[in-house]
């Protein structure tokens, strides 16, 4: 499919007759490479190059390495090089390709660079080989988001959702989900054809309204994905909350395996917050250390505890920190309010810390039966945050409160996928409504198109110029 296809880009952005370049790799390392496409690729690569051996690369086969040194236009060597050849359609943009290989020097890059532009290059925009790709239906919009989420990937957990991504399992979900309900659509419109028969039905209502209703579930449950999407790709954020002196400070730096944050026994030592991350099972865990939940007269101290109370109407997981040795008398309260003052969804999990210092081994018993008394699904952990096994615990016990999507469901990371996916939720309710209350096929096929149009907008199929230049500035320029 050419995903491309009918997308009218603006002046600015299209030039896809003109042969770019740019460094696709950071000055510093041992080799760097730049890379240049277009239908002039190869032959002004061919006039900078000399190969060691063989024919000029405009006469060389596709997939082929050749040897050689680069040079100025006016024939001054630049640095022995390593030139990759791709042919279209067979190419990461789908255009004729070159990929130079040198040495990592800044300076020789630059010097590259500038005598491929004196040969007639010029210098690619940001993300413009990965829009060059998209436009000629290598990539479809989905696929080529996920480039960019995949460079910028940066634990197993955000690396896996921009790979899958890559791979077409959003994509391909969608495109299911498109032909069904482009079935339902062709099916009413047939009957609009047939509007002077008013008994015809080509449709039958009760079935179409058990095929919306199966899609509107489907575009819900990837839309639900997204908070968890966000989390595995911007890392969780995990509050530790509690009274002052409850060990929030040294279980920080525990969990993240580093002394981040000040330790001390006087009470409001932390008074701002302090976030860390700690990576768990592939995952980014953002750590944020709060000031400690008490009455003062500290103005400073009461600006803190005012951004605790913020942190913890945000954050996907509250570790709410207990001394165990002196667990207050009404803390079953204080866990309800901390309870009620979350973000719906999120999860609020006790960690009886200093279980070392316990005269009376079963206090931390007793107060977790009242405390499942008052919150029966509320989970804890007894540890001491001195004990490596008991941080080991804490650490696996964070790990299982994430979510896990339904079998075989893709995540979705993208705000731009979610607000698609919502709209056409919304257009599919009114569809089954629409189907309940026997509203003539016309009206229910308008809501019905609307509903493909915003999933056509994921895979960038109708989507704006605005649009896709607001997608692809955010990449690197060598992408």
């Amino acid at each position: 499919m050419q995903h491309g296809a009918g997308i009218f880009l603006n002046q600015h952005t299209d030039m896809t007759n003109d042969t770019i370049c740019a460094i696709c790799t950071p000055a510093g390392g041992a080799l760097g490479i730049l890379r240049v496409s277009g239908p002039e690729a190869i032959a002004i690569t061919d006039r900078l190059f000399t190969p060691v051996a063989g024919r000029p690369l405009t006469a060389r086969k596709a997939s082929t390495l050749s040897f050689g040194t680069i040079h100025t236009p006016e024939g001054e060597d630049i640095d022995e090089v390593v030139v990759s050849l791709y042919r279209a359609p067979h190419s990461y943009t789908g255009e004729d390709t070159t990929e130079i290989s040198c040495h990592g020097s800044a300076y020789v890059m630059q010097a590259i660079l500038h005598a491929l532009i004196d040969a007639g290059c010029r210098t690619a925009e940001p993300g413009e080989y990965t829009r060059r790709a998209f436009t000629a239906g290598k990539l479809d919009l989905a696929q080529a988001e996920a480039v960019a989420d995949l460079i910028a990937s940066n634990t197993a957990a955000s690396h896996r959702i921009a790979l899958g991504q890559l791979k077409g399992q959003v994509s391909n979900r969608l495109n299911t989900l498109r032909q069904q309900l482009l079935h339902i659509t062709t099916l009413l419109e047939l009957e609009l054809d047939f509007s002077d028969h008013e008994d015809l039905e080509f449709a039958d209502r009760s079935e179409l309204e058990a095929l919306v209703d199966e899609a509107a579930a489907h575009t819900q449950a990837l839309a639900d994905t997204f908070r968890l999407g966000q989390a595995l790709k911007e890392g969780v954020p995990v509050v530790l909350a509690g009274q002052t002196n409850a060990g929030k400070s040294t279980l920080l730096n525990a969990l993240c395996g580093e002394e981040r944050a000040i330790v001390s026994d006087v009470h409001g030592t932390t008074r701002d917050s302090i976030e860390v991350v700690a990576h768990i099972d592939g995952v980014a865990y953002r750590l944020i250390d709060t000031a400690g939940l008490r009455q003062t007269e500290d103005p400073v101290e009461q600006i803190g505890i005012a951004r605790t109370m913020s942190h913890m109407s945000r954050a996907d997981i509250v570790l709410w920190v207990v001394d165990a040795a002196h667990i207050p008398a009404d803390f079953a309260a204080m866990a309800r309010r901390i309870h009620s003052s979350m973000p719906e969804g999120s999860t609020l999990f006790v960690v009886f810390n200093k279980t070392d210092l316990l005269s009376a081994p079963d206090t931390v018993a007793q107060a977790a039966t009242t405390l499942t008394q008052t919150l029966p699904a509320l989970r804890h952990v007894a540890i001491s945050a001195h004990s490596t096994a008991d941080i080991f615990r804490l650490r696996s016990a964070l790990a299982s409160l994430l979510p896990s999507p339904p079998t075989g469901m893709p995540i979705i990371s993208n705000a731009r996928h979610y607000e698609a996916l919502t709209a056409a939720h919304a257009d599919l309710i009114r569809v089954s409504e629409g189907l309940t209350v026997g509203l003539p096929g016309d009206l229910v096929s308008e809501d019905l198109r609307q509903c493909l149009h915003h999933l056509a907008d994921i895979v960038g199929e109708v989507t704006s110029t605005e649009v896709l230049h607001s997608v692809f500035m955010n990449f690197c320029v060598g992408k």
